[in-house]
């Protein structure tokens, strides 16, 4: 039970999860968003005045309705934006702070020449799983 608690108490988790709180609540916010005034708008320039009507067509009885769509299609990328620039963007910072790279391209790293191991550190002078000596680069 112990390690679940650290588990659970961990600095990261902790942020991962109040960022996704948040971006529940922001998800909420953009779903009314684009069902209240996105797909209005899109169904009003085809020219639909009452509810099931606009941009779309029937097909044996089924309306195929494009600006729902459409609409569901602005509702992913600016709910993919507000995560972005809400979570991702201050979590970066926040581990670059504490000196981890997350989110981004991995750090520059060498390859054994006796094991072929890679991820070693530029800096590194010896080979971590086999103890063999690397050239600086």
């Amino acid at each position: 039970m112990k390690g679940f608690k650290n588990f659970l108490m961990q600095g990261e988790l902790i942020v991962i999860a109040v960022g996704l709180v948040v971006a529940l609540a922001f998800s909420t916010l953009i779903k009314a968003f684009s069902d209240n005034i996105i797909t209005p708008l899109i169904n009003s320039f085809a020219g639909g005045g009452s509810a099931g009507k606009g941009l779309g067509w029937t097909l044996s009885g089924q309306r195929i309705n494009l600006g729902a769509f459409i609409s569901s299609i602005v509702y992913f990328v600016t709910f993919m934006a507000v995560v972005y620039f809400i979570i991702v963007v201050p979590y970066r910072r926040y581990m670059l702070r504490r000196g981890t790279t997350v989110f981004g391209a991995p750090a520059a790293s060498k390859t054994c020449p006796r094991c072929l191991s890679a991820g070693l550190p530029l800096a590194a002078t010896g080979c971590k799983f086999c103890g063999g000596d690397v050239p600086a680069e």
